[in-house]
């Protein structure tokens, strides 16, 4: 017996963006390792890119992610 039941259909109104193909698609067609989402509306997965760039770019400059470098001078 699966664990996990595989979804042949997606759901209306989910909205993922997937990665290998570039596309938008309405519930999901491709694997999970291959897509962004879920999000709520259509243009909401077609900034996908868009919003994981910010999103990486708000990480790499908080400095609560980074340790401050040591000041190692006696």
């Amino acid at each position: 017996m699966a664990l996990f039941k595989r979804r042949t259909a997606g759901k209306a109104g989910e909205w993922y963006y997937c990665l290998k193909h570039g596309k938008v698609e309405e519930g999901p067609e491709c694997r999970a390792a291959d897509r962004f989402g879920p999000y709520a509306t259509r243009e909401e997965a077609a900034h996908a890119m868009e919003t994981a760039r910010d999103r990486n770019l708000r990480w790499e400059t908080d400095p609560k992610w980074h340790d401050a470098p040591k000041d190692d001078t006696p």
